[in-house]
């Protein structure tokens, strides 16, 4: 077992990586749509992808979200704060392997069919039970009700791109009651049904090699960090190495 050290940014790097060579992700750029709501990670992952089939020009991770998580006093939900969709550049609508510009997932969730990928980021998951949820912040649920109405109505493939550090040990279902009943503030939670993509999903799929979750932490730039242990055939471990290695100087997201 060889181990590395990634950090959050470097992590987001390497799920990027990964969903670009996924096999629903590959064949739908041959025929088929792929959406990849905004989100910091999706950020990533779009760039890979648009990478992949020489289209990113015209495409910046800067504003690429909706609404972010930021440090306790900075508010990022009122009106002209980074929350307002001012400048936002719409997700990345890719059909038949075209980047479709300035479109959204509320502009063709109603055309999404059977071998179409949408790709959401989750807020949290709980890999023991298979779960994974979503904050909602949205009085009509946001992208995700909007994605699921494809997901369960025309199954339409639903993946999860998420860093490790987003893990829970609580059960999903049990606190999205709990969070949604009338005595609760704050966020929402909408537990739901998709392929969770993690860092340990990405160097499987990129190197074949397994890696498991041993540790975590860190200080001075690797606070929530993670550390993997990765083991394989020597070509496994040797391609994993050169992977981990590539990313790991990844640059924390900025705005």
């Amino acid at each position: 077992m060889k181990q590395f050290l990634i950090t959050p940014a470097a992590g987001k790097r390497l799920i990027a990586k990964g969903m670009s060579k996924h096999p629903l992700i590959q064949k739908s750029l041959e025929s088929g749509r792929i959406v990849i709501i905004a989100g910091t990670s999706n950020g990533y992952v779009a760039e890979e992808i648009l990478s992949s089939i020489h289209q990113e020009d015209g495409f910046s991770r800067k504003r690429f979200f909706r609404g972010i998580v930021m440090p306790p006093g900075q508010p990022v939900t009122e009106k002209g704060t980074l929350n307002d969709e001012t400048g936002f550049p719409g997700d990345v609508i890719i059909e038949d392997g075209v980047w479709e510009k300035g479109a959204t997932i509320f502009d063709v969730a109603d055309d999404l069919r059977p071998g179409d990928v949408i790709l959401k980021g989750a807020n949290a998951f709980n890999r023991e039970k298979g779960q994974s949820a979503v904050y909602i912040g949205d009085t009509h649920g946001g992208t995700i009700g909007t994605a699921l109405q494809a997901v369960v109505g025309r199954r339409v493939s639903l993946i999860l791109p998420v860093g490790v550090e987003k893990r829970v040990w609580t059960d999903l279902n049990e606190m999205a009651l709990k969070l949604n009943s009338i005595e609760s503030q704050g966020p929402r939670l909408l537990p739901v049904p998709g392929e969770i993509f993690t860092e340990i999903e990405a160097i499987s799929t990129l190197t074949g090699a397994e890696a498991d979750l041993i540790a975590g932490g860190g200080v001075c730039g690797a606070e929530g960090s993670i550390w993997l242990g990765v083991t394989g055939i020597e070509e496994q471990v040797k391609s994993a190495t050169k992977l981990l290695n590539s990313i790991a100087s990844e640059k924390p997201f900025e705005l």
